[in-house]
C-alpha cells in the first residue's frame, strides 16, 4: 500500500515537471528557432542589441532554467496536493462560479501577478539580495527566451509564488489556472526574446503604452536599475522607474527594423558574442 502511494506520488510528480519543461522549452525553443535560427538574416535588424550571445551564454540559461523547474515543480505539487485535501480554494466545476467568474478570475491573476512580480522584482534589486540571488538572472545582459526561467534558487521560489498565492486566495478552476502560466511563460519569453515585435507607436500610444514591449525587458537587462514591470507598464509608469528614454528607445528599435534589409549570410556570420 505504501509502495503504491509512492509510486502514485513519482508518478505525479513526473507528470508536473514534464508539464513544465515541454511548457518551457516549446515556447522558447519555438521562438529562438524562429528569430535566432530560421529567419535569423529577416529578424536581424529587429534585434535590440545587435549582437547575438555567445553559446555558452544560452547553455547557462538552459542550466539554471532546469534547476528552476525543479524548484516549480516541487512548489506546484505541493500546491496541488494541498488542493487535494481542501486546503486551497480549488473548485473543478465551472457551474460552480459560473464562466463570468472564469474568465475573471484570469485577469484576476494577471493583474495580481504583475503587481507581485514588480514588487518582489524591486526586492531582489535590494543589494544583498541581489548580489546573492538576481544577480544570476542579470548574466544575461543580452538574453535569449531561454533567459525566461534562469534563476538562481532563492529567486526561483519567490518567483513560482504566485501559484500557491493564489491557490490559497482566490477561487480559482485547474483550467483557468493553466491558461494563466501558460499566459506569463509566453509574456515572459517575449520579454527575453531579444527582438522587437511589438508595432510601431506602441510604447508612446496612449493606450497600449501601458503594456509593456520586448525593448522595455530588455533594457532592464543591459541597465539593471528601471523598468521592472512583467506584463504591464502600470506600475513602472506609477512609481517613475521607467528608464527616462525608454519610449525613444522603443522608436530608435523600430526605426532599425524599418530600415533594414535582408543581412547578408557573411556579415551576419561575424555578429557573435
Amino acid at each position: 500500500m505504501i509502495a503504491e502511494i509512492t509510486l502514485a506520488k513519482a508518478v505525479a510528480i513526473a507528470h508536473v515537471l514534464f508539464t513544465i519543461v515541454s511548457r518551457y522549452f516549446l515556447l522558447a525553443g519555438i521562438f529562438y528557432f524562429v528569430f535566432y535560427i530560421w529567419k535569423k538574416r529577416t529578424f536581424w535588424y529587429s534585434k535590440i542589441q545587435q549582437r547575438y550571445p555567445e553559446n555558452k551564454h544560452i547553455l547557462r540559461e538552459i542550466s539554471y532554467s532546469m534547476i528552476s523547474v525543479l524548484i516549480f515543480g516541487a512548489i506546484i505539487f505541493f500546491t496541488i496536493v494541498a488542493g487535494k485535501n481542501g486546503y486551497t480554494r480549488v473548485y473543478q466545476h465551472i457551474d460552480q462560479h459560473g464562466y463570468f467568474y472564469f474568465f475573471f478570475s484570469i485577469i484576476l491573476m494577471i493583474f495580481l501577478h504583475d503587481a507581485y512580480f514588480y514588487w518582489t522584482h524591486r526586492l531582489m534589486h535590494w543589494k544583498p539580495l541581489f548580489r546573492i540571488a538576481h544577480k544570476t538572472h542579470h548574466l544575461s545582459i543580452n538574453p535569449t527566451p531561454f533567459a525566461a526561467y534562469a534563476f538562481h534558487p532563492i529567486e526561483a521560489v519567490i518567483e513560482v509564488g504566485i501559484i500557491p498565492l493564489i491557490a490559497f486566495v482566490i477561487p480559482y478552476h485547474p483550467v483557468a489556472l493553466m491558461i494563466f502560466t501558460i499566459y506569463s511563460l509566453l509574456l515572459n519569453v517575449i520579454g527575453h526574446l531579444g527582438f522587437e515585435i511589438f508595432p510601431r507607436g506602441f510604447a508612446s500610444h496612449k493606450l497600449f503604452k501601458w503594456h509593456n514591449t520586448s525593448t522595455h525587458h530588455n533594457m532592464h537587462h543591459r541597465l539593471t536599475r528601471c523598468n521592472y514591470g512583467l506584463y504591464f507598464n502600470i506600475w513602472d509608469r506609477l512609481m517613475k522607474t521607467n528608464h527616462p528614454e525608454y519610449e525613444q528607445s522603443f522608436d530608435d528599435v523600430i526605426e532599425q527594423r524599418g530600415q533594414g534589409k535582408l543581412l547578408p549570410q557573411t556579415e551576419l556570420e561575424k555578429i557573435r558574442g
